[in-house]
């Protein structure tokens, strides 16, 4: 088989199942679901980069192909996933479909500039990023879930507006040319635990695996 094989990919692999079955999931009408496999894409997403420098002996061509398949991964899971979700949860024309279109496009902009300025950072230097050119496409794993939560929060009628305009946001923030700090490994995991625990007893509560 073409490719490279080993647990970095691996567990971006898992990543990229969890997407494609949580967008399974929105067609199915499965909400709640969903957002907790874009939580777990964000984990992987998370914990993939930590494997692949753990793994001393990678080849160059390695190293290259991780870059490339982590990105077209992340194109899936915090790009096209969430254009579905917004898509199905918002409004299926109009300010839905901007919507969908931006977080896409926001996406694929800032993941193939990341791509560019990686693979030459790499190789002058292998220490590890300690910060980024505008939002990282990971953190929609974070925000969008804890938005679903709140939804209650907010007026129904009024809610698909805020969740298209977050959306909006989020895609114009991938291509800010601003610095954005890296988070520590602990308040990452922090926050995806905190978020998957709420998720998780909302679900339970409210409306079981519905």
């Amino acid at each position: 088989m073409i490719g490279f094989y080993n647990w970095s990919v691996v567990m971006t692999y898992i990543g990229l199942f969890s997407s494609v079955f949580g967008i399974t999931m929105i067609f199915e009408g499965h909400e709640a679901v969903a957002f907790i496999c874009l939580l777990v894409s964000g984990v992987c997403d998370m914990f993939d980069g930590k494997i692949a420098r753990a793994m001393k002996n990678r080849t160059p061509d390695e190293k290259l192909f991780g870059i490339q398949i982590d990105s077209l991964c992340d194109l899936v899971c915090f790009g096209v996933f969430p254009a579905v979700i917004g898509y199905h949860y918002g409004f299926n024309h109009g300010l839905g479909l901007i919507s969908a279109y931006m977080i896409v496009q926001g996406a694929v902009i800032r993941l193939g500039y990341f791509n560019v300025t990686e693979e030459e950072r790499q190789r002058v230097c292998s220490e590890p990023r300690k910060k980024y050119q505008g939002l990282p496409v990971t953190t929609v794993a974070m925000f969008l879930p804890l938005l679903f939560l709140g939804r209650h929060e907010v007026p129904e009628e009024a809610f698909p507006y805020v969740f298209q305009s977050v959306m909006i946001l989020i895609s114009i923030l991938f291509i800010l040319n601003v610095n954005v700090r890296k988070f520590s490994v602990k308040t990452i995991v922090l926050m995806f635990i905190m978020a998957a625990l709420l998720l998780l007893g909302y679900i339970k509560v409210r409306h079981g695996f519905k």
